[in-house]
């Protein structure tokens, strides 16, 4: 049977702010190796044997973020499918069934989120291989991970009747919400128990015949927005209506919590998190001799158990003890690290009074490359743009303001009304306000340039496009 990877790419971008935002969440980030999360997730599974090419879920929002990153490690997805809006795990994965069973009836899925991170990848491909010897016989398998301490942040499984097979697999006796920490502590002492990873071998007949029993307006909607999909480019759309009808539910919830075919299977070793705070991703960072891991510019002195972020600037920390501090371009965080937990709440507080530091990253990627802001004013402001070698962005125009690009790397082959001009490093032009223009790379390396806007109204939505290689005319 061939495995197809599944691989979810959704999430709020709350728990790691200010680096992780509701815009750019966690698996985009470079958080525990030189990849970034979703990278990592796309890579670790590509050599497993009988492993077809990832599925991978993302919202439409960050189309072009996935196919980016997938484009630089070398991964070729099987599709990439657009959700028009968020309706948890059950639907996202039943669209996925769908399209796997379009290859082979006996296809088996393997669902894993995008933003976990695994250190032993040799561990985890024999784990995927017990799991998929056990789903075969038609169990829906979830991965299991045995605790090490009583966790307060993840869910549990209690461990029924052992299946007798000759990996370490029992029946599911329940799934068990986040526990306080007296409850933790008794699981752990318990045994029997596991943290349940949210990693799942399914095979895709038998969880759509489940799904369709438990829950079937969720099995309907999803299949009727993927037959009234569509292919844009180098994604498929479902259908925004019949989507949007589709009940959001999460896979433990529809499925795993009510069929007689939920097991799971011990993956221990795996070196496993769901880097689902500050401090569970600074157990994960290689540290000094007083415990404390510096990332970027930082200065530590008398400093113990802290983990300093520096993405922009010179941090430094005196005379403090177990603390997480990250800086970024526009927000710093200050926190101790037993209360990490409670980053959410700056993020519930910045959405509440409508600020954009809660979803909005400094960074903005865009099928052509990525813009950075530098520096704003009342009527101006200051961006570093980067195209990537033969992209162009689309020919527009604005309404409402004027724009000075500056090159300071590579080659620029600019649209100026009714005239083209090459510019090198350090030339510039100016494109005044109303004139049709267009910014393009036609070389080998990354255009990296300076742009200087002017205007009375600077926000992205004053773009009138007349052609676009992305689809994005009208939008």
């Amino acid at each position: 049977m061939t495995i197809h990877p599944v691989i979810l790419c959704g999430g709020s971008g709350t728990r790691l702010w200010p680096l992780s935002r509701g815009g750019y969440p966690k698996q985009f980030l470079n958080l525990a190796g030189e990849r970034t999360l979703v990278q990592q997730t796309a890579l670790r599974v590509r050599d497993i044997d009988r492993m077809a090419a990832p599925i991978i879920i993302a919202n439409n929002d960050q189309r072009f973020l996935v196919a980016e990153q997938l484009r630089e490690a070398d991964v070729k997805p099987a599709a990439i499918v657009l959700e028009p809006l968020g309706r948890n795990t059950a639907p996202a994965i039943a669209v996925a069934a769908l399209i796997a069973l379009g290859k082979s009836p006996d296809a088996l899925l393997l669902v894993l989120p995008s933003d976990h991170a695994i250190q032993n990848d040799a561990t985890f491909a024999q784990a995927v291989q017990a799991a998929a010897h056990v789903a075969s016989d038609e169990y829906l398998v979830t991965f299991g991970i045995e605790p090490t301490e009583p966790h307060t942040g993840y869910g549990y499984i209690r461990c029924g009747e052992s299946l007798g097979y000759d990996v370490p697999a029992w029946r599911v006796d329940a799934f068990v919400e986040k526990p306080d920490a007296q409850t933790a502590q008794t699981f752990l002492a318990d045994g029997g128990y596991h943290w349940n990873s949210g990693m799942f071998m399914l095979k895709a007949s038998t969880f759509m015949e489940e799904l369709r029993r438990y829950q079937p307006k969720v099995a309907e909607q999803a299949e009727e927005s993927l037959k009234l999909g569509r292919a844009d480019h180098d994604f498929l759309r479902l259908n925004e209506a019949a989507f949007a009808a589709c009940p959001s539910i999460s896979v433990d919830y529809a499925v795993m919590e009510k069929t007689d075919r939920a097991a799971v299977i011990t993956a221990n070793d795996l070196g496993w998190s769901d880097i689902g705070s500050w401090s569970a991703l600074a157990e994960l960072a290689k540290t000094d001799e007083a415990g404390n891991a510096a990332l970027g510019d930082v200065f530590l002195n008398n400093v113990a158990n802290s983990y300093v972020r520096a993405e922009h600037r010179l941090v430094a920390a005196i005379g403090v003890d177990d603390l997480v501090i990250v800086e970024t371009a526009d927000a710093v965080l200050v926190a101790h690290r037993n209360s990490t937990q409670d980053v959410r709440k700056v993020v519930e507080h910045l959405t509440k009074a409508k600020r954009s530091e809660s979803v909005t990253h400094p960074r903005v990627v865009r099928p052509w490359g990525s813009y950075e802001g530098v520096d704003q004013g009342e009527r101006f402001q200051v961006k570093r743009i980067i195209v990537n070698p033969g992209a162009q962005l689309s020919l527009q125009m604005h309404h409402h303001r004027a724009e000075h690009w500056i090159v300071v790397k590579g080659t620029a082959l600019v649209t100026n009304g009714d005239q083209q001009i090459m510019l090198s490093e350090n030339q510039s032009t100016y494109i005044p306000l109303g004139v049709t223009h267009r910014l393009a790379n036609p070389g080998r390396i990354p255009l990296e340039l300076i742009e200087v806007q002017s205007g009375a109204y600077l926000c992205e939505d004053d773009i009138v496009r007349f052609e676009d290689n992305y689809g994005r005319i009208g939008s």
